[in-house]
């Protein structure tokens, strides 16, 4: 999100020395054990929209790289005889919503006459997993700085949503956190909010939820070559997301190497601090610019697929599961 539209917002016109002092104070409360991912979101959001982000233009690496280190982490608090059972049954449910929003996102971007790419973008973003999914479609398509940064705008938004509304409805539906795990990890978008969600909710939900998601981000290596085909681009390179494999590597030792319990916990404590400081950076960066940027017909689109799989995914979940 490194563009002019997500350019730095100070609503309160203070001068960038306090205006990094905040930013150092605000951070420094989002790693204590205080402050859940959800608040943390929250204070970002704040800071964003009244003193500004002062390093605004390293936010999207930042939480980027962050985001990797810390699912990483967690995978130290894994089995994978656990896990694997969990990727296994979310895996009828990933191929499925995958395709049909992927499908429907088509269809509502011609009909709501959004331009092509953005609107793909938009699809793929919501089908597998938010803004990762759009890192790595938007050089094969190639889309221009504008048509990313709109795409980006409608999924960090929604995720923003995500994370406060998921959990009250798991807990007002009484879902499980097999239930839930599982529904947050297709419905949720980014890999983030999918594990702030579950992690407020329980450590089942947790192990489940970040099991599902990123299983489901490697279906960014088939539709990126749908993509290819589609747009006619055979140049661009494919981003595979090779932190997964940190992840997997991570739950094996923790499962078959007896000498990892000594620090595993230290491990996915720092991981979980290193999350909430993740949604923090992503709170900081959704100013009132980068809200403005969207755009209504990008919005609806967004709205629209994300009610369709959040619903979706729910009933099956509950009446087929």
């Amino acid at each position: 999100m490194e563009t002019n539209q997500y350019s730095s917002f100070n609503l309160l016109k203070i001068n960038p020395t306090l205006q990094q002092i905040i930013f150092a104070v605000l951070l420094l409360v989002c790693m204590t054990s205080f402050i859940s991912p959800p608040i943390a979101l929250f204070l970002g959001l704040v800071l964003a929209n009244l003193s500004g982000h002062p390093f605004i233009h390293l936010n999207h690496k930042a939480t980027n790289i962050l985001l990797q280190i810390s699912v990483v982490g967690l995978g130290f608090g894994m089995n994978i005889t656990t896990t694997l059972s969990a990727g296994k049954e979310g895996f009828l449910f990933t191929v499925a919503s995958i395709f049909s929003t992927l499908i429907l996102g088509t269809f509502l971007g011609r009909w709501f006459n959004i331009e092509k790419k953005t609107s793909h973008l938009i699809s793929c973003g919501t089908a597998i997993c938010g803004g990762s999914a759009i890192a790595a479609i938007a050089p094969i398509i190639q889309s221009d700085e504008k048509q990313t940064s709109v795409a980006l705008g409608v999924i960090f938004i929604l995720n923003s949503v995500a994370l406060f509304l998921f959990p009250a409805v798991g807990h007002a539906l009484n879902l499980s956190q097999k239930e839930f795990g599982l529904w947050c990890a297709i419905a949720i978008h980014d890999t983030s909010s999918v594990v702030g969600a579950a992690n407020k909710y329980g450590a089942q939900a947790l192990q489940i939820a970040t099991t599902v998601k990123l299983a489901r981000a490697l279906w960014i290596i088939p539709v990126a070559l749908i993509t290819s085909v589609i747009f006619k681009n055979k140049s661009s390179k494919i981003k595979i997301p090779y932190f997964i494999g940190l992840f997997i590597l991570a739950m094996i030792m923790n499962t078959y190497t007896p000498q990892t319990a000594i620090i595993a916990p230290h491990l996915v404590s720092i991981a979980k601090i290193g999350l909430t400081v993740t949604l923090f950076l992503i709170g900081a960066g959704l100013n009132l610019n980068a809200l403005k940027s969207v755009g209504f017909k990008p919005l609806l689109q967004g709205i629209s697929l994300w009610i369709f799989i959040a619903i979706g995914t729910l009933s099956a979940i509950i009446y087929f599961n």
